[in-house]
């Protein structure tokens, strides 16, 4: 079983990413176990997943935030898809999440995720992290804390530094 971290340890990933089929037709899901399907099968498969439990959602870099809204605060996993260093939309997406839908659940960024950036990604709010296969897993969880010291705000410092030293 693949192992992530969450919540600053390494743990064992306990779900299935379930994605879209090439045609754009949403995957079957699974019987039991945890799954995290796209938004667009949250929002068409809506009242099945409810009862059905066990689920989280995952965001593309082109999903909007506002697509799920207040129902954001319902869930317990929202998984974001950092698809290249170079998109940074997921970190936008995390922000807007916790912060203007008041999401307090697990916040998994998975894609191109490693060491050099665990730490952005803890200040704008992402508590778990599934690590590229070709990155030391403990290696990456030092990023997390690459700089204990930080001038600004975010998700994980609510004060400036200059407000800490007074």
């Amino acid at each position: 079983m693949a192992r992530m971290i969450k919540d600053a340890a390494i743990v064992e990933c306990d779900a299935q990413l379930l994605r879209l089929s090439d045609d754009g037709s949403f995957a079957a899901l699974p019987a039991s176990g945890l799954v995290i399907v796209p938004l667009a099968q949250y929002l068409a498969q809506k009242s099945a997943l409810i009862s059905r439990g066990d689920f989280g959602v995952w965001f593309a870099p082109d999903d909007e935030p506002e697509s799920l809204g207040a129902e954001a605060a319902s869930l317990a996993l929202i998984a974001v898809e950092f698809p290249a260093f170079t998109d940074g939309r997921g970190f936008s997406i995390g922000r807007v999440l916790r912060e203007r839908f008041g999401f307090v659940g697990e916040l998994r960024a998975f894609g191109d995720v490693f060491k050099d950036t665990m730490g952005y990604l803890k200040r704008c709010g992402f508590n778990a992290f599934v690590v590229n296969n070709d990155k030391n897993l403990e290696d990456a969880l030092l990023g997390l804390n690459d700089f204990p010291e930080v001038y600004q705000t975010g998700l994980d410092q609510q004060q400036p530094l200059f407000r800490r030293r007074a």
